[in-house]
């Protein structure tokens, strides 16, 4: 008997052998693919409408409404079916084409009492416009062209409510651009000022090494890959003669090839993505850019390696209970779990997964399909890199294949901003085998991953709108030298990161809806904080100091490492007997710790229950002043790894004025520059 949620003999999926000799890594072929497609289009046919114009999904009805969720699961599964379509070339065993003809036909009538709500009257309606016309371009000869003149143009009707409109200036922009692409190819209604004017937006946010931030703030996340890379390779392939295309293909194309050149380092060796960022309840629609690329004819990365990462990443899931028992995809990461999703996800949001699925529109004699899997980069040997956008020190260890990224760039905010920590954005690291700390606690409180001040009331202090003062990397010297690795810097170099805020307390003011980002309210000012990382391997070398401001609240440091959760409640250990105090927790598969190395700190760990979508029980292990910190460094040093992998020797650290100094446990050493508060100048006392 197949256990719950886990695709078995009464799947389509179940019933497809793995290939081990095209794919090594994971067993996966394009049927697999097709399989799982199959599988997830037809269970939301029960749920779908008797006119079919709304996959009514059960499930918690979403901050939109249930006619809003409707359309959400018929656009986002039609987009599905649309690669199905494509890929097969029309081969249509199912009646794909037939049955989401029919729902187009009623969706689009304005007199049908469950007609679709239109993207003028309400946002949300302008994203799935997107999904439906991505869709009906792709299946132009199956769908678009055997629908009659009267449904032709209602459809055109309906998708021309975006022209003119207002849209919020991130990803959205490309839903309009791809609308009124196709709008114009059908002889529809279409402004050029639009399109133009959203191409000039999608601008703004480029930054550097292929990365792009999701709006003005210091968003960062998967929507660099799965919307602001996907949607510019689509739109492209729409109207691929149309001079704006043309004259932009080349740049975007360059963008992307950068980007994938990191995120393909940022998938764990078990096919995990980063648990970081908004709307995860897409789950695998992070393989989406490795597909793009493909699609896009980018050679950045080979066929085999595409398909490696993108069956990993869709594999992972299909192994965690996903879809569930149903064959349904519902809001969490591995299983159900609702506090996931933010106040905008409905029942038919996950289905956005689609998008991890686009390689099914490339057709089985793609060498993306035929080429033999490759190593993922954390399979052939340690990653260490530096994205310079985000903020993000990255590094992937190949012994128990864990990908890791220390913070010191990203928050969903501006500098000097209030708000306080998104646990999705603001915290210090994120890695493909933890969470955050969500829950209640873990908006109000950054319990992990942090560098904090406890308040008067017990609270923690919040760090965005944090300064980003620096990333690189600094080279090693000494010892008897490194184990081979995929990158020659990974055995030269450490990677290093700065940071530096005011420490705050935010009081939300009446209910507070989940899009994301922080929370405003009433503030508390505290001290400044400057936090530091020397990052190798499954080490973290954590610098702190805490310089005071005038009038301003203080309280007990405290630094926290990795959460980690599982079924059963982790196993805390805590050492405050000897020289260096340490804290630790343990799963049967992670260890989290944290050690001191410079100044006086006491350990503890902390126990949450049902606080992350990766277990019932959540331990976070932490370091903490026994009064108010003094205007001296202090250093921690953080780990999170395998629980069979050994450790080794701690790293020594050595603070010299503004300097620091690491001693690796392999006697390798480095040096970095600690920086001073002349950084900021009279800021300082602000």
């Amino acid at each position: 008997m197949s256990r719950p949620g886990v695709p078995g003999r009464g799947t389509l999926l179940g019933r497809v052998p793995a290939d081990h000799a095209l794919s090594p890594c994971t067993g996966w072929t394009r049927a697999h693919w097709a399989a799982l497609a199959d599988d997830l289009l037809l269970s939301t046919r029960p749920f779908t409408s008797p006119d079919g114009s709304h996959v009514d999904l059960p499930g918690r009805t979403g901050g939109y409404g249930r006619d809003v969720d409707g359309l959400e699961g018929f656009a986002r599964t039609f987009m599905l079916a649309a690669f199905r379509l494509a890929g097969e070339r029309g081969h249509d065993p199912l009646d794909l084409a037939g049955r989401y003809a029919a729902g187009f036909a009623a969706g689009t009538d304005p007199t049908s009492p469950r007609r679709w709500t239109r993207p003028d009257e309400h946002g949300q309606a302008k994203v799935e416009a997107a999904a439906l016309a991505i869709g009906l371009d792709m299946t132009r000869p199956w769908i678009w062209d055997r629908m009659s003149p009267t449904v032709q143009q209602q459809v055109v009707d309906y998708l021309a409510t975006v022209v003119g409109g207002e849209y919020p200036q991130t990803n959205w922009v490309w839903f309009r651009i791809v609308v009124e692409t196709f709008l114009r190819s059908v002889g529809g209604p279409y402004s050029s000022e639009d399109v133009e004017s959203d191409l000039a937006a999608h601008d703004t946010f480029v930054r550097e090494g292929g990365w792009y931030a999701d709006g003005p703030e210091r968003s960062f996340d998967h929507y660099t890959g799965w919307a602001l890379h996907l949607y510019p390779v689509l739109w492209a392939r729409m109207a691929p003669d149309d001079p704006l295309v043309v004259a932009r293909r080349p740049r975007l194309d360059a963008h992307l090839d950068d980007y994938l050149r990191q995120a393909v380092a940022l998938v764990g060796a078990d096919g995990a993505p980063l648990f970081q960022g908004r709307s995860l309840v897409y789950r695998f629609a992070a393989a989406a850019p490795f597909w793009a690329g493909a699609l896009a004819g980018s050679s950045v990365l080979t066929p085999g390696q595409v398909r490696r990462a993108a069956s990993g990443v869709v594999r992972h899931f299909t192994e965690h209970g996903v879809p569930d028992e149903r064959g349904l995809l519902t809001l969490g990461w591995h299983g159900a779990w609702p506090d996931l999703a933010q106040h905008y996800s409905g029942t038919g949001s996950p289905y956005w997964a689609s998008k991890g699925l686009l390689g099914l529109a490339l057709p089985a004699d793609h060498p993306v399909w035929t080429a033999v899997e490759e190593l993922l980069p954390v399979e052939r040997g340690d990653v260490l890199a530096v994205a310079p956008a985000p903020g993000w020190l990255v590094s992937g260890t190949r012994d128990d294949g864990i990908v890791r990224v220390v913070n010191h760039g990203t928050d969903h905010a501006l500098p000097g901003d209030d708000v306080s920590d998104s646990p999705l954005y603001a915290r210090l690291g994120y890695s493909t085998v933890t969470s955050p700390v969500m829950g209640r606690r873990g908006w109000t409180d950054p319990v992990d991953q942090s560098v904090a001040l406890v308040g008067p009331d017990g609270r923690l202090s919040h760090r965005s709108g944090f300064e980003a003062l620096s990333a690189g990397t600094v080279r090693l010297e000494g010892g008897a030298g490194t184990a081979p690795s995929t990158a020659d810097t990974v055995g030269t170099v450490a990677a290093v990161g700065f940071s530096r805020g005011r420490a705050h307390w935010v009081h939300p003011a009446g209910e507070v809806l989940d899009y994301g980002s922080g929370h405003r309210g009433d503030v508390t000012w505290g001290p400044w904080v400057t936090t530091g990382s020397v990052v190798r391997g499954a080490w973290e070398v954590r610098l702190v100091r805490v310089a005071p401001a005038e009038g301003a609240t203080s309280g007990r440091l405290r630094v926290a490492g990795w959460a980690v959760s599982g079924d059963r409640a982790p196993v805390p250990v805590v050492d405050g007997a000897s020289t260096l105090v340490s804290a630790r927790a343990s799963t049967p598969t992670l260890v989290s710790s944290v050690r001191a190395a410079v100044g006086e700190l006491v350990p503890g760990v902390d126990v949450e229950h049902d606080a992350t979508a990766l277990g019932a029980c959540t331990a976070v292990p932490w370091l903490t002043t026994a009064g108010e910190p003094g205007e001296d460094w202090y250093a921690v040093v953080v780990r999170l790894a395998g629980a069979t992998v050994d450790p080794g020797p701690t790293p020594r650290v050595r603070v010299e004025e503004d300097v620091v100094h690491v001693t690796w446990g392999d006697g390798l050493r480095c040096r970095a520059e600690l920086p001073g508060d002349g950084a900021r100048g009279d800021r300082l006392d602000g």
